[in-house]
């Protein structure tokens, strides 16, 4: 009867795990260019002095769907979507290089060009800084060009150009801030056939009816977890009773 408690105990708490993660993924449906985390349940055996008699279960995230979302039409100049494959280069809040397929681009302090959420993006020489200008457009290529103040309009400067990426997708892993990073930590180096739409952002790839359907599955999980636990708890209280036999 411990064995199976056990088994029913680790498994109820694993599976409270996996319900967050796709809870996080319900929760950012509406983000732009997020992916999705898969989980996944595994028997790990149980290693001790003795031999391994017992098992538990371990829910894991054993990747994240990579697959793109949907283009949608904004109409607004600094928002990007990247068309294909490719990421934009960004700096985390740590100060490493990270990226991600989030183009909601913004002016921040000082003219910085962050993202969404906060995060500058990279360019030839670090993060972008764009001065006053009354027109900023950005290629398709990543280049960004302006039209200073007071100046005609034929009369573009270039500042930089974002710096577009295509690494190999399995060598990239997902962080606990939701940008992904090469696994040998090594920055990647810029990739001149990946391009941008202007205009448009990517949607979330969380199919939200497939999501709430996992988490209805996971609680039916949980429950059943619970009442094995239960069944253990009167399987002992019924063997009790049996040993005061006289």
């Amino acid at each position: 009867m411990d064995r199976m408690l056990y088994v029913a105990m680790s498994g109820a708490k694993q599976t409270m795990l996996a319900q967050g993660a796709v809870s996080n993924n319900i929760a950012n449906v509406n983000t732009t260019a997020f992916h999705q985390d898969f989980s996944a349940f595994r028997a790990m055996p149980v290693y001790g002095a003795g031999l391994p008699t017992r098992v538990y279960a371990m829910a894991e995230r054993p990747a994240t769907d990579l697959t793109h979302g949907m283009l949608q039409s904004t109409g607004r100049d600094l928002d990007l979507a990247i068309n294909g494959d490719g990421w934009f280069a960004v700096q985390a809040r740590d100060g490493s290089e990270a990226y991600t397929r989030a183009g909601d681009l913004h002016l921040g302090a000082g003219g910085v060009l962050t993202n969404g959420a906060g995060l500058p993006l990279l360019g030839n020489g670090g993060p972008i800084v764009i001065p006053a200008a009354e027109k900023i457009e950005i290629g398709v290529n990543g280049g960004i060009s302006i039209r200073p103040v007071g100046q005609a309009a034929t009369n573009l400067a270039v500042v930089d150009r974002i710096r577009l990426v295509n690494p190999d997708a399995r060598e990239l892993v997902k962080g606990a801030d939701g940008l992904m990073r090469m696994k040998s930590g090594a920055p990647v180096e810029p990739d001149a056939s990946v391009t941008v739409s202007a205009g448009a952002l990517e949607s979330s790839n969380v199919n939200p009816i497939e999501a709430l359907v996992q988490q209805i599955t996971l609680a039916r999980q949980f429950d059943l977890q619970i009442k094995m636990m239960k069944t253990a708890e009167e399987n002992d209280a019924a063997t009790t009773q049996l040993m005061r036999l006289p």
